[in-house]
């Protein structure tokens, strides 16, 4: 960790605000471009990620434009999570729920398969997101996406499976748990068998796509599917000013807190941090 007095950490916190917005208008860009190329007929205004400039001198100089702007990238956090919400609510809402365009593009075999696959990339790689969102998708894709590796590997019990659940807040009792990876089982992704007196869930088979489906999903969705992952890696992610102010700040041990908070990635980490900078800054300056 860094030691930096005030002034050159408010030039650490400019470079971050500067680098986050030039994030915010590249990623709404390519997300809206992508939504209006092939998503923009089951909902014409997804939540976008609102795009900002940040004024140097004003920002280091002006406490009221400073907490102005904190609090915009603040609120643009929350877009980042609306905008990934408003993705998967029109896919499995809309999109995979027998829409023309859905059973046009894509094979039967593929509509199944594709509405499992896009659960694994989005909530396997984003957990931090479905600990905060998993009514979303429904449960069995969610039931899916959160013990894929698990399963593939060692195999699981139901126990375990509710276990792995409620890390990320689904919390379901044993029959109703049963009675949905069930319908994993019909799907052909899951097998059950017995050990002794236990029963163990392993993979049936692979979560993929056909070779057709693949040359479809990669001109048509990839980019979307895609997209909360790569937002999520880039934007959620203000560790430069994971620091230690040692002079000049008012109630330097408040801040350092803060400011600890910075180590860590995700959406969690960087609304707290601009949220208690917003009210360092109201309180101190």
């Amino acid at each position: 960790m860094t030691d930096l007095t005030e002034e050159r950490f408010l030039v650490k916190l400019y470079e971050v605000a500067y680098k986050l917005s030039g994030i915010s208008k590249t990623q709404s860009y390519r997300f809206k471009k992508e939504w209006d190329d092939y998503l923009k007929e089951f909902n014409s205004k997804p939540h976008i990620v609102r795009q900002y400039s940040v004024d140097k001198d004003a920002f280091l100089n002006d406490v009221d434009y400073r907490i102005k702007i904190l609090d915009t990238i603040r609120l643009s956090f929350e877009d980042g999570f609306l905008s990934i919400k408003s993705l998967l609510s029109t896919l499995y809402s809309s999109y995979f729920n027998n829409s023309d365009k859905f059973l046009r593009d894509f094979s039967e075999e593929d509509q199944l398969n594709l509405q499992y696959f896009v659960a694994k990339e989005i909530l396997g790689n984003l957990i931090q997101y479905n600990e905060m969102d998993h009514e979303t998708v429904p449960l069995k894709y969610n039931i899916l996406a959160r013990n894929y590796f698990l399963v593939k590997r060692v195999g699981q019990k139901a126990t375990e499976i509710k276990e792995n659940l409620k890390k990320i807040n689904i919390d379901l009792k044993l029959p109703e748990l049963k009675k949905t990876i069930n319908l994993i089982i019909n799907d052909g992704f899951f097998t059950k068998k017995k050990k002794g007196n236990v029963f163990y869930y392993n993979l049936g088979k692979e979560v993929e796509l056909s070779e057709e489906g693949k040359k479809k999903f990669n001109q048509l969705l990839r980019p979307l599917v895609d997209w909360p992952t790569l937002f999520w890696r880039s934007y959620y992610n203000i560790r430069e000013i994971n620091v230690t102010v040692t002079e000049g700040a008012k109630n330097p041990e408040l801040l350092n807190k803060i400011l600890s908070k910075a180590a860590t990635q995700g959406y969690v980490a960087c609304h707290y941090v601009f949220e208690n900078l917003i009210k360092y800054y109201k309180e101190y300056q």
